[in-house]
């Protein structure tokens, strides 16, 4: 498989704060690779990247051979507006926080991009927006409101939503961080099937260890924006080489380094 996505040398840096340092990382097409590490560690940004939603100051980033500098290679760093729409056409972003537009039904919710970015026919994106609701167990709640929604529900409308734009990419920032605990679990089966059942490339960041091992291909673990250790699950769950993975997984998971 080819290099889908590849970072290679980025730095990102808020005023005198360095997030990303001389940051590589490439993913291959159809690869599922979960970010792991401390708050801070940069993993977020580096979904917020990829997703446009943040410049980065010097390396450089591609996404299924485009490249967010413009395409001439000249400065600035970060691609006009309507270069960096076309990149980003081919992700999907599902963020903690749902991001759901209140004022709008769930069906609504999800047919908005498809039909004001992609120009969908309503009818075909009416039809689309509905096989995805029904993939996520939704479909019953097309005509309600965000806010007659539990927070699990609200995420998993989010992720019906994401996918309607058929992304190439689906990225996950903590997607079960602000749901209380007895909702995690119909987000994350969500999720899983979506990384068994469908030839996506995900990058997902989670504190869900157990979660993270049973559905990547990859693990990256973070710390001061860079990546210390990356392996397989099983290696870095059961027999991770640097001490500061041995240190991070025994904390997180109470002592014990089997996921």
């Amino acid at each position: 498989m080819s290099d889908f996505i590849a970072f290679k040398k980025v730095a990102k840096r808020y005023g005198h704060h360095q997030v990303l340092g001389d940051f590589d990382l490439t993913v291959r097409a159809g690869e599922k690779v979960t970010l792991i590490g401390p708050s801070g560690s940069g993993k977020s940004t580096v979904l917020r990247i990829l997703m446009t939603l943040e410049p980065f100051q010097e390396g450089t980033v591609t996404l299924n051979g485009l490249s967010y500098h413009e395409p001439n290679g000249k400065a600035p760093f970060f691609a006009s507006e309507k270069h960096l729409r076309k990149v980003s056409g081919s992700v999907g972003m599902v963020f903690q926080s749902f991001n759901l537009f209140p004022h709008m039904s769930v069906l609504r919710n999800v047919v908005e991009a498809p039909m004001s970015v992609l120009d969908l026919p309503r009818q075909e994106a009416e039809a689309r927006a509905l096989d995805l609701l029904k993939m996520v167990g939704m479909e019953a709640k097309a005509h309600s409101f965000p806010g007659q929604l539990s927070g699990g529900q609200q995420q998993r409308v989010a992720i019906a939503r994401a996918l309607a734009m058929r992304p190439k990419v689906l990225l996950f920032d903590e997607p079960t961080s602000a749901l209380d605990p007895e909702l995690v679990g119909e987000v994350l089966g969500v999720i899983r099937s979506l990384a068994h059942e469908h030839d996506l490339t995900m990058l997902l960041v989670t504190h869900e260890m157990r979660f993270a091992r049973e559905i990547s291909d990859r693990v990256c673990f973070f710390d001061g924006g860079r990546i210390v250790e990356q392996g397989s699950p099983d290696q870095i769950f059961t027999n991770p080489q640097q001490a500061r993975t041995r240190s991070f997984l025994s904390s997180v998971l109470g002592g014990g380094m089997n996921a």
